[in-house]
């Protein structure tokens, strides 16, 4: 990154890990600025904090071995900037904006900050969309809004970067958007994966990948997420196009904030979190919007500690959320993918007057059905089923059947399941939750419906079973 401007000389006064103390003689850089410093001046330091009226107190963003006390610092006022453009698509970022991918160089870009103010609230749209993911549980249940948020709940290992990922391949194949993800304190092994599923899948050339990592300093991974905004911000603002931001991981933003925080000196809050918590996710968050020229979606994966919904990380994003989904280890464990817990998962969207009555009428329906089942399994496991009525009993029937109809096969697991992704309309899902709960399969084996994607399927499945029985009694 090269000095553009009039430049000016700090010297380093002291360092702690990635926190450096800089002392300018003549000159107080503002907050947010980028200072050089290191052979070739290679490590960048973010300003967060002016202690008095010559230093200031930065984090830097890439790793701090070589520097000592004494060293000269370099700076011209100017912010981080990333690259803009078309010619960003299918490329792979890191926080400075630099290439990762060992594609060759960016042509035609401009550079922006990263630093900036979330849309005004005369700019934003105020009529309420539908985003349709092609996924039934979550098309059905938990509707999806346009320019909205939602956050993908759930502890370690239970489905949520595969979750991520079918929607990229969903979004890209039906909608004329752009997809974008990143990657906040990602495993590289994850990163190599998602680059060479999306390229195997077709859709990287519609996709823009920024990767904060694990291994990276904190300050690196605190940014990440302000760089692919701007990244996103320029396709809404300029293009005038929708885009999904994918987020994986939400929680690594505030994990990053805490370790700046604690590094800083400043005080922790409530179970060792910064203090400055909800600030800086606002600071975040609040740039996702739907304006009037287009839509920022954003689907951000939520780990939560210890699986604990009370922490102040999981508390602090839900207020951010039109959407909660909710994975759950014990549907994972029962083979039920996507593993969603459909009765914890909800959705600001799902009222009559946005998806319509007949689908809401629907939803009650299947979540009254689903609540009645959960309360029912006590009494099953105690007494058995030919303890229930007969009402209950086809309660249970029509439950475990829903159950396994929202299940799906998706694109991105084919290769590793041997199934055949599908992608559901929402119409098809709606009659095929319909249909079940008129009992009109009630003689069908509930394999029957397990990983389908219309209910016709169910139907084939049946059928084909019933003739595979036959020609075995025959035998």
């Amino acid at each position: 990154m090269a000095l553009k401007g009039k430049v000016k000389i700090g010297e380093i006064t002291s360092i702690r890990g990635s926190v450096v103390d800089i002392d300018f003689k003549d000159f107080l850089p503002p907050i947010n600025t980028i200072l050089h410093t290191g052979k070739d001046k290679k490590i960048i330091i973010e300003v967060l904090a002016q202690l008095d009226a010559r230093r200031v107190r930065g984090i830097a963003l890439n790793p701090t071995q070589g520097l000592t006390r004494g060293m000269l610092v370099e700076t011209d006022g100017s912010e981080l900037t990333v690259p803009v453009g078309k010619n960003i698509m299918g490329r792979m970022f890191d926080v400075f904006g630099n290439t990762i991918d060992h594609q060759g160089e960016l042509k035609d870009v401009k550079w922006s900050k990263i630093h900036k103010a979330p849309p005004s609230l005369d700019n934003r749209s105020t009529k309420s969309e539908i985003f349709l993911t092609g996924i039934k549980a979550i098309d059905v249940l938990i509707p999806l809004e346009r320019g909205g948020k939602a956050g993908l709940f759930g502890g370690a290992g239970v489905g949520k970067t595969v979750l991520l990922t079918e929607m990229i391949h969903n979004m890209v194949g039906h909608n004329e958007g752009v997809s974008m993800f990143c990657g906040i304190g990602e495993r590289c092994r994850e990163g190599h994966e998602l680059y060479q599923d999306m390229k195997t899948a077709g859709v990287l050339d519609n996709m823009v990948m920024l990767f904060g990592q694990m291994n990276e300093p904190p300050g690196a991974r605190f940014r990440v997420g302000h760089a692919a905004l701007t990244m996103a911000e320029y396709f809404r603002d300029e293009e005038n196009k929708d885009v999904l931001l994918l987020i994986d991981n939400i929680f690594r933003f505030i994990q990053a904030g805490m370790e700046v925080s604690g590094l800083l000196g400043q005080m922790p809050s409530r179970l060792g979190y910064q203090p400055s918590l909800g600030t800086e996710l606002s600071q975040l968050e609040e740039r996702i919007a739907n304006t009037t020229t287009g839509a920022i979606t954003s689907i951000q994966a939520v780990y939560v500690p210890a699986d604990d919904l009370t922490d102040p990380a999981a508390v602090h994003t839900f207020s951010h959320l039109s959407a909660t989904i909710v994975l759950s280890r014990k549907k994972a464990s029962e083979g039920l993918y996507p593993a969603i817990d459909l009765l914890q998962s909800n959705s600001k969207m799902a009222t009559p007057g946005i998806i319509g009555r007949r689908h809401y009428e629907l939803a009650q329906k299947i979540r009254k059905t689903l609540a009645h089942y959960e309360e029912l399994k006590d009494i099953i496991a105690m007494l058995g089923l030919e303890q229930l009525s007969t009402e209950d009993h086809n309660i249970v029937n029509r439950a475990r059947r829903l159950e396994r109809f929202l299940t799906q096969p998706f694109f991105t697991t084919t290769k590793f399941s041997g199934i055949e992704g599908k992608e559901v309309s929402l119409e098809n899902a709606l009659d095929g939750c319909e249909r079940i709960l008129s009992d009109e399969f009630k003689e069908f084996p509930e394999s029957a419906f397990y990983m389908i994607g219309n209910i016709e399927e169910a139907i084939q499945k049946a059928n084909t079973d019933k003739t595979k029985e036959e020609v075995t009694e025959e035998k």
